[in-house]
């Protein structure tokens, strides 16, 4: 931690103690919040300027809590490490809340829960067997639990003939799929309908069911102390319909489900008290 997070950090404690001040006061430069501007819709970046669900959410949540935040851009596989390693203050992106990362992470209530597809080309002949079997060659992004879940359940079972293909993001991967060097992408079904949305000469093979639940990140321990009012920004912008502008603006057809969403029993920060629902 550097030398001014130190001392934002203790400032906010000796605050919160005497209970006089409330975070926005202690906040004296803005958080740094990483996000990957290649995977739509939740974060891309058009015109200059970063756009998606997360990233307006992330906005409308700063805004109503008093909080200052700026973007970084970083490739998928360096954000969890630069979360974990306090070089960015929190993660905005369509982060999916697993085990592992709940060990080096803490999150916030989850706000969105999605499953995977499976992409082909608009003319394959492939369907959700032939394309995850049998020789295919499959892409998913490096670092992500797709990614995961071809490597645990495909390529390290000896029944299965696959090869798994790491990319940096998902928009190389769609466009090496074109070209035939892949025979299909493994993503999550918002990012796979905003690439059909958006013109992508690609189809639906199938669905991998997970209801995999997303929600914001912070370093463990949650050194700024800001995930409670995260919790209360989630929680108010949901509540005020803003959530539900915010999704459909970028998604149309897009289910909005409740928030908080459901979470494993695993996950500590989701334990009673909720940081800024509960008593604390």
């Amino acid at each position: 931690m550097n030398k001014n997070k130190l001392c934002r950090t203790l400032l906010l404690s000796s605050l919160l103690l005497g209970g006089t001040f409330t975070l926005s006061h202690a906040q004296d430069e803005p958080l740094v919040a990483g996000i990957e501007a290649a995977f739509p819709p939740w974060a891309y970046a058009q015109g200059g300027e970063y756009k998606g669900i997360a990233v307006d959410a992330m906005r409308a949540i700063a805004e109503n809590q008093g909080l200052e935040v700026e973007f970084r851009d970083m490739p998928w596989p360096s954000l969890i490490p630069a979360l974990a390693n306090e070089r960015i203050d929190l993660l905005v992106t369509g982060l999916n809340v697993t085990r592992e990362r709940n060990e080096v992470l803490d999150f916030t209530i989850p706000w969105w829960e999605n499953d995977d597809e499976v992409l082909v080309n608009a003319d394959s002949e492939l369907n959700v067997v032939t394309a995850l079997c049998c020789g295919a060659t499959i892409g998913a992004q490096g670092g992500s639990t797709q990614h995961s879940w071809i490597q645990a359940n495909l390529v390290e079972n000896e029944d299965i003939d696959v090869t798994l293909r790491s990319y940096e993001d998902y928009v190389t991967a769609i466009e090496d799929m074109g070209v035939g060097r892949i025979d299909s992408v493994v993503v999550s079904t918002d990012t796979a309908e905003d690439f059909i949305s958006k013109g992508r000469d690609v189809r639906i093979a199938g669905t991998i069911t997970q209801g995999q639940p997303q929600a914001l990140a912070v370093s463990r321990g949650d050194p700024n102390g800001i995930l409670g009012t995260l919790n209360r920004g989630i929680m108010e912008l949901y509540e005020s319909g803003k959530w539900q502008e915010i999704v459909h603006s970028y998604a149309p057809y897009a289910t909005i489900r409740q928030i908080p969403a459901t979470m494993p029993d695993y996950v500590r920060t989701y334990q009673e008290p909720i940081a800024g629902l509960g008593e604390e």
